[in-house]
C-alpha cells in the first residue's frame, strides 16, 4: 500500500493494488476521521476501477469518467445553489473539459476498433 495526496486535510487516500498492464493501479481506499492520529478511522469510499479489458475480463469496477460524472453533478448542485461561486464555476469547467477529452478518447479507440482491448 501506499498513500497518496489527498486535497483534503481530513482524509487519506491509500493505493491498494500494484499498478496493471496499462500503467495504473485499480483500487483505492478514502479514509476519514482522526487518521494520523492513530484513533477511529471511518472508510468513506473503496473504489474499485475496471481491471483488464472489457472484451476480455467483463465490466468489473468503475471508470474515471464515472467519477468525474459525480463531481460535476455535485458542482452543478453547488451552482444551483447557496454555495454558487467563481471557485465552483472554474472547477466544473474544468472537470467537464476532462470528461469532453475521456470521451474524445474512447470515440476514437472504438473507431480504430480498439475500445475495451489493452491495444494502444
Amino acid at each position: 500500500m501506499r498513500e497518496i495526496v489527498s486535497g483534503n486535510p481530513n482524509s487519506e487516500i491509500e493505493v491498494l493494488d500494484e499498478p496493471g498492464e496499462g500503467g495504473a493501479c485499480h483500487q483505492y481506499l478514502v479514509s476519514v476521521g482522526e487518521v494520523r492520529l492513530g484513533g477511529i478511522v471511518k472508510v468513506a469510499a473503496d473504489i474499485h476501477f475496471q481491471k483488464g479489458p472489457i472484451r476480455e475480463k467483463g465490466v468489473n469496477g468503475c471508470h474515471q469518467e464515472d467519477l468525474l460524472a459525480i463531481v460535476i453533478d455535485r458542482l452543478e448542485s453547488f451552482q444551483a445553489g447557496a454555495f454558487s461561486c467563481r471557485e465552483n464555476a472554474l472547477a466544473l469547467t474544468k472537470c467537464q473539459e476532462a470528461m469532453h477529452w475521456l470521451n474524445h478518447r474512447t470515440q476514437n479507440r472504438q473507431r480504430r476498433g480498439v475500445e475495451g482491448t489493452n491495444k494502444a
